[in-house]
């Protein structure tokens, strides 16, 4: 019986190694241990919460389609309505063009809009909630446009109906823009739709 039992004992201990996970020497190859959700930043950019001021939100590229990542952009109090609108616009194109903060980096954000970029306000002949860009959206890449249409419609620099009024430093006609879930969910083959503006 004794002789049984000291028998018994290496074949329970072998069992009981095998349920636990013992180091292999076959390589496995899946990728670094992730740190964060892709596209998802699980708190407040410290960039963001470090300035006060109007809480606005500009889409940036993640993956394949754009991401509204949150800002807030300096406004001085008493500013006329027409002038609100170009300094929110100016605000929002200077954080589209910024480079994403680490964080942003590390969840997979980046940018198309390039730096160096201005906006202004209507010129006489224009709606008065026309924005001309020193660079004519037709010239612009379909990421960096869906960006600047989906970013300016969602805030102050858009009209009621969400729709923005663009043009650009020459004599091309202003173009009526929206961002639409197709727009959001595929900016490199979608370009946000619009429509010839004919009257001033």
């Amino acid at each position: 019986m004794n002789v049984r039992r000291l028998l018994a004992l290496p074949l329970l201990a072998a069992v009981l190694t095998g349920c636990g996970i013992r180091a292999t020497e076959v390589p496995t190859d899946f990728g670094p241990a992730p740190s964060r959700v892709r596209c998802s930043l699980s708190e407040p950019d410290v960039s963001t919460q470090a300035s006060r001021g109007l809480p606005v939100q500009v889409f940036l590229l993640c993956g394949s389609s754009l991401v509204a990542v949150d800002r807030t952009l300096r406004v001085p109090d008493g500013t006329a309505d027409s002038a609100r609108r170009v300094l929110v616009a100016q605000g929002l194109l200077d954080e589209l063009a910024a480079t994403p903060s680490a964080a942003e980096k590390e969840a997979g954000y980046t940018t198309d809009v390039r730096g160096g970029m201005t906006v202004t306000g209507p010129r006489a002949d224009d709606p008065q909630d026309a924005l001309r860009l020193s660079t004519a959206p037709g010239e612009l890449t379909s990421y960096s446009l869906a960006q600047l249409v989906c970013t300016f419609s969602d805030s102050a620099a858009a009209e009621g109906d969400g729709s923005v009024i663009l043009g650009g430093p020459g004599r091309e006609p202003l173009r009526r823009y929206e961002c639409t879930d197709e727009v959001r969910s595929r900016p490199g083959s979608k370009e946000p739709p619009s429509s010839e503006v004919t009257d001033g």
